[in-house]
Formats: C-alpha cells, sequence, structure tokens
C-alpha cells in the first residue's frame, strides 16, 4: 500500500499560521487534489509532505508508519516543482536519468528505465533534445518522467501546468491523469483552477487561509458545498435565502441555499415551474453555454442555459421568468 495520512497538520512562519489543523487521507493509487487561492497553504503544505518543512504541530504517516521527521531522500517521493526544474546543459534523456544515476543504478537499468518513461510519455524520439528545445507541454512530460524514473511511493505535482496556456493545459491534464491511471501511482496534485481540480481528481480538498473547508468527491464538492467559501470559489453559485427559494418554488428548508446556475431555468411566459419574474441585464456568450445575469426582487440571478444556436434566447432588457430545472 501507499497510503498517506496528515493528521492534525499545523505550521508556522514566525508568528504567522499558515496551516491550521489540517486532516486528510489519501488512499492507494488515489489522485488527490488540494485546490484554493495562492496564499491559502497548499504549497506549504506539500513541502511538508516532501519533507523539506517540519510541521509545528501535527503528524504525517505513509501506511500507518510515522515519517514525520524522516528527511527527504528516505521518503521515495517524486516531485514536480511549478517551474519543472530540469537541468538546462543536460538533455531530455540525462534528465530522466540523473536521480537514477545518484542512486548508484548500474548503467544497464538506467537505460532501461529511461526508455520505458519517455515511451510512457511518448517523448523517445526527443531523447537527445536540449530541454530549451522543447515546448511547454514535453518539458512538463519530461519533468514528470524523471519524478516517476526512481519508482516513488508518491507522486507530488505543485501547479506543474500553471505555465501552459489554456489549450495545452486541457490536453496535458488528460495526459497526465492516464499517464496517473496507467502507472497506479498515488498522487497529491496542487491547483488554483478548480476545473482543473473538478477533471483530474478522484478525491480533493478545498483549502482557505490554511484549513480545509471540505473534502470529498469533484461531484460532491460542486453538487453540495458545505460552505459558502466552497460554494463560491468551485465554479459559480447563487446564495439564496429561505424567501429567494420560495419564490423560486423551492421548499426553502435552509437559511440559505447554494443553486448552480445550470440548476435554475428562464422562459419567456410565466410557467408553474418558472413563477418568479425579471429582467436581463447581461448576456455573456460563452460558445456552446450562454450565461445571463436577471434581476429579480430575490436578487441577481445567475442562470446557464445550452446554446440552441437560433439565436433567439433572452435579451439585455427582456423579460423573463426564472424558476428551478426540473
Amino acid at each position: 500500500m501507499n497510503e498517506i495520512e496528515l493528521n492534525g497538520i499545523t505550521s508556522h512562519y514566525g508568528q504567522t499560521r499558515v496551516l491550521d489543523d489540517v486532516t486528510f487521507r489519501i488512499a492507494q493509487g488515489e489522485l488527490h487534489t488540494l485546490l484554493g487561492p495562492s496564499g491559502c497553504g497548499k504549497t506549504t503544505l506539500l513541502r511538508l509532505l516532501g519533507g523539506f518543512l517540519q510541521p509545528t504541530a501535527g503528524r504525517i504517516f505513509l501506511d500507518g508508519r510515522e515519517i514525520t521527521s524522516l528527511p527527504p531522500e528516505k521518503r521515495n517521493m517524486g516531485i514536480v516543482f511549478q517551474n519543472y526544474a530540469l537541468f538546462p546543459h543536460l538533455n531530455v534523456e540525462e534528465n530522466v536519468a540523473y536521480g537514477l544515476k545518484l542512486h548508484r543504478i548500474n548503467a544497464a537499468q538506467v537505460r532501461e528505465t529511461v526508455r520505458a518513461q519517455l515511451d510512457l510519455m511518448g517523448l523517445w524520439e526527443c531523447r537527445t533534445r536540449k530541454i530549451q528545445e522543447l515546448s511547454g507541454g514535453q518539458q512538463q512530460r519530461v519533468a514528470i518522467a524523471r519524478a516517476l524514473a526512481a519508482s516513488p511511493r508518491i507522486l507530488l505535482l505543485d501547479e506543474p501546468m500553471s505555465n501552459l496556456d489554456v489549450s495545452l493545459r486541457i490536453k496535458m491534464r488528460q495526459e497526465l491523469r492516464q499517464i496517473q491511471q496507467k502507472v497506479g501511482v498515488t498522487t497529491l496534485f496542487i491547483t488554483h483552477d478548480q476545473q482543473e481540480a473538478l477533471a483530474i481528481s478522484d478525491t480533493m480538498s478545498v483549502m482557505h487561509d490554511g484549513r480545509i473547508e471540505q473534502t470529498g468527491s469533484p461531484r460532491e464538492i460542486y453538487e453540495s458545498p458545505k460552505t459558502s467559501f466552497v460554494a463560491t470559489f468551485v465554479g459559480k453559485t447563487n446564495m439564496l435565502d429561505r424567501a429567494a427559494m420560495t419564490a423560486l418554488g423551492g421548499h426553502g428548508e435552509a437559511e440559505t441555499s447554494y443553486l448552480r446556475p445550470e440548476q435554475l431555468v428562464l422562459e419567456p411566459v410565466k410557467t408553474a415551474q418558472t413563477p418568479l419574474p425579471g429582467q436581463v441585464i447581461r448576456v455573456h456568450y460563452q460558445g456552446a453555454m450562454v450565461e445571463y445575469e436577471v434581476k429579480t426582487d430575490a436578487g441577481i440571478l445567475c442562470v446557464l442555459a445550452l446554446n440552441n444556436h437560433r439565436g433567439n434566447g433572452p435579451v439585455v432588457g427582456g423579460a423573463v421568468f426564472a424558476g428551478l430545472r426540473p
């Protein structure tokens, strides 16, 4: 097994508390994402897990064995940093082989391992290229290959896609997920990108001000947020009081309800399902989807609708009726 458990981790920088009683578990073979805004403590937590920092309080376990005080070289964890930390004076093959040679592995085994990793990453044809000759996506794969070459028990990824453009990020997160599932390595992935976390994770933890706000599957986090921060940070949401829910045709049992924009529907006429009158004040065209902001007596609502490509949807200034999607 390669299971990680963090129990009551607290960390200070001087008098500043960076992490506050953080507890969560990563099961064997799972890809777990830490999601949160910059400065919330994500990278500090990763560095504590890697052994580069020591917690002020709390304990870290790997398969039930405490590793809190173990140095990095004895934890057998592979790390991919945000800037990849590749060696520019070495070519692709030499970068991947670097860590293996430090462990005094024989030359034949090094060649075999490097070949296997570069084949896995689709980089064998690039093995003699210098790092500066590679694209951002290729550099990321070299960094992952180097981290996996030593057969780590845990793979730590510190925002490895933050330097890539949007289209390449989407492509690379799909490739990374496929590689992780194929290798089966237990992985902690750090990101501030909500869509990235939802797309790539088995489980995820949302962090805010050094604390874990909620842990669960991507579906649980998105569809059943437990705090206002989770509801507003992970995608857009409508925060509605009991009266607003009742006006929309809901039961309004909770003091505060969180409704995603796609959970609401607009109609040009009042129906049993759309009882709340309103006026469109903004239209945000998003290609496949169209987002509407609607002013109502219950407040401003954000509503997301599928683009029907007919050009006859609600327009700014138009009267509409809102309700809960069945």
